[in-house]
């Protein structure tokens, strides 16, 4: 697969943008996805953040393998970190994250009170594209304030929304300025943080179905039927074979097998699957 490496320039601007808005506020909420809790984590925000407390919320947990994110989740709490895993389209999630970020800030709140200060708390919600961080929104404030999408890039601006007790600045994904692990960078690629136009879809899928072959082969098995795991291109012509997907003289439809593998991944239908495990990438949590 090739290098992969994407920074628009806007993500230039709106890392400016949150350095100047930082000041204004007492705490972060930064969106990961469960399902590559490492690639999501832009570490290059942890200076950004400075000293202010962090709520890492390890978002559309139900994609994901529940082991591995309890795993990640000791990881997070050996590093001294506070995190949570999250379903932010679940009934439950707007309770469960309120009173996380009721903890999270209720030190500096209390120490306010003492001096006579009473306002609502001011967080920032931060994240790469893609990891549901509009959606996080929207449970919160109990209604649709931000625009959600299955493509990277969704949110441009800033805007502040209030919520039950506190207020939101809301701000545009972010991702590295560039790519040092390229297996993270794939990842990326498979969750939808990468635009896909920039992409070959022929190489995210063979990538993908390679990953999956490794920890989770039954998926592929139910799914597509696949037997043979000896090559990735075994397994797409595989993919093709079990959906029909067959041009006149009986070719493979490649691009038709890329979109289905990918997109089957994306919403889950091939089971829970965590790209990453916590021991193997314990450094970019720490």
């Amino acid at each position: 697969m090739k290098h992969i490496q994407w920074f628009p320039g806007h993500m230039t601007k709106a890392m400016r943008m949150m350095e100047e808005q930082i000041k204004l506020v007492d705490g972060v909420l930064a969106v990961l996805d469960a399902r590559a809790p490492a690639a999501t984590r832009n570490k290059k925000l942890d200076t950004l953040f400075g000293a202010k407390p962090v709520l890492y919320i390890l978002n559309k947990s139900d994609l994901a393998d529940d082991r591995k994110t309890d795993a990640f989740l000791a990881e997070f709490a050996r590093a001294g970190l506070t995190a949570v895993k999250c379903s932010a389209n679940s009934a439950g999630a707007a309770k469960q994250l309120s009173a996380k970020i009721s903890s999270l800030v209720r030190e500096k709140f209390e120490r306010d009170e003492k001096k006579g200060i009473v306002r609502p708390p001011k967080l920032m919600i931060a994240g790469v594209p893609n990891t549901g961080k509009s959606t996080v929104i929207n449970a919160l404030s109990g209604e649709k304030r931000a625009v959600t999408g299955d493509k990277a890039g969704v949110t441009r601006g800033k805007q502040w929304i209030r919520c039950a007790g506190f207020e939101l600045l809301d701000t545009p994904g972010t991702m590295p300025p560039s790519f040092e692990n390229q297996t993270l960078a794939r990842h990326l690629a498979y969750i939808g943080s990468i635009n896909d136009d920039i992409l070959d879809m022929d190489d995210v899928a063979l990538e993908l179905l390679r990953e999956i072959a490794q920890t989770y082969p039954q998926f592929l098995t139910e799914r597509y039927k696949i037997e043979d795991f000896s090559s990735p291109l075994a397994m797409y012509e595989q993919v093709c074979r079990s959906r029909g997907f067959l041009l006149k003289g009986g070719d493979y439809d490649y691009e038709r097998g890329a979109k289905a593998i990918v997109d089957d991944f994306r919403k889950g239908r091939l089971g829970r699957i965590t790209l990453e495990s916590a021991e193997a990438f314990a450094e970019y949590i720490r």
